[in-house]
């Protein structure tokens, strides 16, 4: 049987949830009963995200991994959001049991994700990533400009509670951009909404293709603020910074102006989901990322 790795039993996402510890533990046996039912063996060190596990795995001569996600995890989207990509810059589904939490998955390489690349260049080729996924979306995905429309009315009141992290300004100036875009028409292209460098590894049909998608409908450059905020560590200066926004921008053949409020909005909303879970290293990130373009 698999062992769990100690540092996914140790991510934030357990800490205040009793049943996914509970799910941690039952981790081995699922992994043993779904190995039997897809005819697979075992083929390799685990790996996981915040999330899920991921157990490289063979189904015959075929290599695959075989991906396990917590109980009240919305499946049904993930699969929905693999099925409409279909391939296309995305990882390929192979088998799907939505009742457990279950997928069968092409296999990638699991120790070259975009963390790879230098900043800027990464943040290019994410640019490049949201451009190629950009196809016609389904119009009962969810729309950017209704996320914008409900970060804005939020905002205020989230920020109040939290006992007024930053600046009234910033909050200001992140409320106005979400406002901005919640009033635009983001038009129905396909967008991942949970786009970035860990996210993204090598192997598949190109040289990079994206793992566990979130399907919206909108604006592609949606998530730039993580893209920044994940490498911002790496990005020194200023100047560092607005030329990774612009990398991203240029390929992914976005708007600034948007691009930036997009930053602005996804920022305070980051950084205010952190103070209420406790977290200690991404708000400042995403504080820097407010000052610098507010």
């Amino acid at each position: 049987m698999i062992t769990v790795p100690a540092s996914f039993r140790e991510m934030p996402r357990w800490w205040h949830d009793e049943a996914g510890r509970a799910w941690l533990d039952r981790l081995p046996a699922l992994v043993d009963a779904h190995a039997a039912r897809w005819d697979l063996t075992l083929d390799g060190p685990t790996h996981h995200g915040s999330n899920a596990l991921v157990v490289p795995v063979r189904r015959r001569a075929r290599a695959a991994v075989l991906r396990l996600a917590p109980p009240g995890d919305d499946l049904d989207a993930e699969a929905a959001a693999l099925d409409h990509w279909a391939g296309h810059g995305v990882v390929e589904l192979l088998e799907v049991d939505v009742d457990s939490g279950a997928m069968l998955l092409e296999r990638l390489d699991a120790e070259r994700s975009l963390h790879a690349l230098p900043p800027l260049e990464a943040a290019a080729a994410l640019g490049r990533i949201a451009r190629d996924l950009a196809i016609p979306a389904p119009g009962d995905a969810r729309s950017t400009r209704d996320i914008a429309a409900e970060e804005a009315d939020g905002f205020a009141a989230r920020w109040s509670a939290l006992g007024k992290p930053v600046p009234v300004p910033l909050l200001e100036a992140a409320t106005a951009a979400a406002q901005r875009l919640s009033a635009r028409d983001p038009g129905s292209l396909s967008v991942d909404g949970d786009l970035h460098h860990g996210q993204v590894l090598a192997g598949g049909r190109g040289d990079w293709t994206v793992v566990d998608p979130v399907l919206l409908r909108g604006d592609p450059e949606y998530d730039l603020g993580r893209v920044l905020w994940t490498r911002l560590d790496e990005l020194p200066g200023d100047a560092d910074v607005l030329t990774a926004l612009d990398a991203f921008v240029t390929a992914c053949e976005v708007p600034t102006d948007r691009a930036r409020d997009w930053v602005l909005t996804r920022s305070m909303s980051y950084l205010l989901w952190g103070l209420e879970q406790g977290l200690t290293i991404d708000p400042p990130r995403c504080r820097r990322l407010l000052e610098l373009l507010g």
